[in-house]
């Protein structure tokens, strides 16, 4: 079982070296990648180094080497609310970004001068008096404490782009990445946290035991980094997206938003830009001759739906006038639902149930339509 450990730990390690070795050299990689990422993918490194140095033996297997993996401690929060905030908000990285490395940087000189830096007799000194374990203790909650924070406004960050996106577009944006990211690295943070309140109440070797899996973490992080740059490479990148603010002041009157609700209507009934399964919200407000924002008034105080909304309820209307004629013969629920403007099954499904109160093949249970 360690043998295995080990392995994935130098796998991970050596994946960390490839993906800084891409990030740096390839000068197209070089100009768009999220900086953001690729610190993260430098604090997964360091994270994994005091290991690896450790197990491989390096400087005689000094127990000192393992501190080089706290360097990296109280940088996973940080990097990843920037990468968050970053990438979604098409954000690149400034001077006051990195005013919230502070933290680490002081932790940083802290473990370098008070663990690497000091003599084998004032260590030994330390541990006699049980200054060391307070210490670390101390260090720990610090570094709990600051990445948690971090992890819970990434978190904040991501729900509240998914919330603002609904009122911009008519489909889906893959947020997956980020998502699955958030989960693995709020279940390393737990892990940490467990251990660190075993520790605390004097189960030190259970403590000691179950320390690997914090490495092992860190592995399945750069794997799953990895894993999504072969998948999504846009992920690797800074997201071209710019979500326009809702409306600050509107001049028109309620007539002017029920004439508009009118041309609207008129405009999805004749020209069906709901079709366009990538259809912005910006796109229908200049087919309609108005502005973005005074659209996003009209749907969200006349009509009383987001944007996301307004249009896929147009594209179930779609979907059950199309599942009527003869071209269901031929298509699944969702190649109808393709046809209607949707480019994910999941939205379809979802928008379907929420519309109609039943699933698509609940409300066809009694017609010839084969899912």
């Amino acid at each position: 079982m360690q043998t295995l450990f080990n392995q994935l730990v130098y796998f991970a390690f050596f994946q960390c070296l490839l993906l800084l070795g891409v990030f740096l050299f390839s000068k197209k990689n070089r100009r768009n990648i999220n900086a953001f990422l690729a610190i993260l993918v430098i604090a997964l490194f360091l994270g994994l180094s005091g290991r690896v140095l450790y197990a491989a033996g390096v400087f005689g297997g000094n127990w000192r080497l393992n501190s080089v993996s706290e360097w990296a401690a109280m940088l996973f929060g940080t990097t990843l609310y920037l990468l968050t905030r970053s990438s979604l908000q098409n954000r690149k990285l400034n001077t006051q970004d990195l005013l919230h490395y502070i933290p680490s940087i002081g932790y940083m000189t802290f473990i370098l001068i008070y663990f690497v830096l000091a003599s084998d007799t004032v260590v030994t000194n330390r541990i006699q008096t049980g200054e060391l374990k307070r210490v670390v203790w101390a260090c720990h909650a610090l570094g709990l404490i600051v990445n948690i924070t971090y992890w819970g406004m990434s978190l904040k960050v991501l729900t509240d782009f998914k919330k603002q996106i609904k009122n911009e577009l008519s489909y889906t944006l893959k947020t997956n990445f980020f998502k699955y990211l958030h989960i693995i690295m709020g279940l390393g943070f737990l892990v940490w946290l467990t251990l660190y309140m075993i520790s605390l109440f004097g189960y030190d070797m259970i403590e000691r035991d179950a320390r690997p899996s914090i490495w092992m973490a860190m592995a399945f992080i750069v794997l799953f980094i990895t894993y999504y740059g072969m998948i999504s490479p846009e992920v690797y990148r800074i997201t071209q997206l710019e979500i326009i603010q809702k409306y600050a002041q509107s001049k028109l009157s309620t007539t002017d938003l029920d004439l508009m609700k009118k041309q609207l209507d008129q405009l999805m009934e004749e020209k069906k830009p709901y079709l366009n399964n990538k259809l912005l919200k910006a796109e229908l407000a200049e087919m309609l001759g108005t502005s973005n924002p005074e659209l996003a008034r009209l749907l969200n105080e006349n009509i009383g739906m987001n944007f996301f909304e307004y249009v896929n309820y147009y594209r179930i209307k779609e979907f059950v006038a199309l599942a009527r004629t003869e071209k269901a013969q031929n298509l699944t629920f969702y190649g109808l639902a393709q046809e209607a403007g949707f480019n994910s099954k999941t939205t379809f499904n979802k928008s379907f149930k929420k519309l109609m109160g039943v699933s698509p093949s609940e409300y066809f249970n009694n017609q010839n339509i084969t899912s």
